[in-house]
């Protein structure tokens, strides 16, 4: 008679004491917590991000912790529930660190669970509602909610049971007032400019709708803090699945991972109670734009620099282009020297710590971060990451050559990609590789023809210290091969 096969251990708190002593666990009795919040939109980056910080707070007040409620799919549900919400957490680094977060105490799938989802949203002991929907979740318009979209006919036409995330969060508010409890705060964590203001606008129009009365007591009582995230967190595989679950000792069947590095700063605008999100290092500021900014031209056009030149010298990762010592100095004196310089003052900002923060997160060589990637829709990230820059460096009578040089190397990257015949991906795709075939490597007529483009250079492509600054960077590529681009790099002479 054949031996039964053993069931397969699954984490779960009657696994946790029995995992490897290198794993980090909650450092909380979880059956003491009570559920403070709902999430919608318990993806990777929630589950890598937010809920770690709740996580780290839950010791000294456990009235937070989360309710997770996916929009659509069941899927996480129906990983994390036998799991009892728990999973891991891989921290990316010289040597992975594993840490089970406890945080989530509860995992629905809204179509599914309608009633249980509605009950929450009602629970007087749930005061902070947040959200990781991507942009395209919030079915937003210009200056409020896409009324026409799908999702939000729908729930117009049957409010009682929403679809859309806007409709859930309307709904939720109505049963509450109609009971005379007080509103939940509404945190949106997407990476969306005023994604407070904008998400706030939505829900009133939503609202407006259905009840002028219940628009204008949401409009009095609810806030809608502004927030900013950032932390790189590539999607789980099952090459991670197994690594994690070797290394448990029992099978976890969604794990997560992440850089060490991550960043939350938020508004400190909430109505009813807020979790102190500050002892877990939330930054609480007034200035979320200032912080967004910030993030923009430090992180962001530094990550369009390595992209285009580290391109143009045949690497293919940021871990990569940041051991090339010419191009690794380059970018940190153009950090240092010429972007430190155009940020404002912010209180609890430091920006040579932030600069550092950034350079040892982009040499870390256990993120794989493509640089083919990065340099996607070029002519949307440039005119935001490097062009308003420029512009103001030029109002201040602050130099502008050396910011030239990674603008150039998006010309020589489409000049390349174009010649080669490899597709750009960038809604000027067309036109990109027309121009990038017409070029020839002279740079007044080169730099002339990418001038043409208004929607990428505007009221700078007449500005004739930029048109100078930028032939001179574009004729020091030369050829865009890679010994052209490394001189290019290597002489800080010619980008003074």
């Amino acid at each position: 008679m054949a031996s039964p096969v053993p069931a397969i251990r699954r984490l779960s708190d009657g696994t946790l004491a029995a995992l490897p002593a290198g794993v980090a666990v909650p450092a909380y009795d979880r059956a003491s917590t009570s559920i403070g919040i709902v999430h919608f939109g318990p993806g990777a980056f929630h589950r890598a991000h937010q809920a770690v910080y709740i996580d780290d707070l839950l010791a000294g007040d456990p009235d937070w912790a989360i309710c997770a409620v996916s929009l659509h799919s069941a899927g996480v549900r129906d990983a994390l529930r036998p799991q009892d919400g728990l999973y891991t957490l891989a921290l990316l680094g010289e040597r992975e660190r594993l840490r089970v977060v406890g945080s989530i105490r509860e995992v629905l799938c809204a179509p599914q669970e309608r009633e249980a989802v509605l009950a929450r949203l009602a629970d007087p002991g749930v005061r902070l509602v947040t959200l990781t929907i991507t942009e395209k979740g919030y079915c937003l318009s210009a200056d409020g909610v896409d009324l026409a979209h799908p999702d939000i006919a729908a729930d117009l036409a049957s409010p009682r049971t929403p679809g859309s995330a806007i409709g859930w969060l309307v709904e939720g508010l109505r049963l509450r007032r109609g009971r005379g409890v007080a509103p939940y705060t509404v945190l949106s964590c997407d990476n969306l400019a005023d994604n407070g203001g904008r998400l706030r606008r939505a829900v009133l129009q939503y609202a407006r709708q259905l009840d002028a009365g219940l628009a204008g007591w949401i409009e009095a009582e609810v806030a809608f803090p502004r927030s900013m995230v950032d932390s790189i967190t590539p999607a789980s595989d099952d090459a991670l699945r197994e690594r994690v679950s070797a290394r448990l000792g029992v099978d976890d069947a969604w794990p997560v991972q992440r850089e060490p590095y991550t960043q939350w700063v938020v508004e400190d605008d909430f109505r009813n109670g807020r979790p102190p999100l500050e002892r877990a290092g939330v930054v609480l500021s007034a200035d979320i734009a200032g912080y967004d900014r910030a993030k923009l031209r430090l992180l962001n056009a530094p990550h369009s620099t390595l992209a285009y030149l580290g391109s143009l010298l045949e690497l293919d990762t940021v871990a990569e282009a940041m051991r090339e010592p010419c191009l690794a100095a380059f970018v940190e004196r153009l950090m240092r020297e010429d972007i430190v310089p155009s940020l404002p003052t912010l209180d609890g900002f430091d920006p040579e710590a932030y600069v550092e923060a950034i350079l040892e997160r982009f040499r870390n060589p256990a993120i794989r971060h493509l640089l083919a990637q990065i340099a996607w829709d070029g002519s949307q990230k440039l005119p935001v990451r490097l062009l308003g820059t420029i512009a103001e460096a030029l109002d201040a009578g602050r130099p502008i050559a050396r910011l030239c040089v990674p603008v150039a190397g998006w010309m020589c990257f489409v000049r390349r990609q174009a010649t080669r015949g490899i597709a750009l991906v960038d809604p000027l795709a067309d036109a990109l590789a027309r121009l990038g075939r017409a070029c020839s490597g002279d740079p007044v007529r080169d730099v002339e023809a990418f001038l043409r483009l208004d929607s990428v250079f505007g009221a700078l492509s007449g500005e004739p210290r930029f048109v100078h600054a930028l032939r001179a960077a574009y004729a020091r590529l030369g050829d865009a091969l890679p010994g052209a681009v490394a001189a290019a790099l290597a002489d800080e002479g010619g980008v003074q």
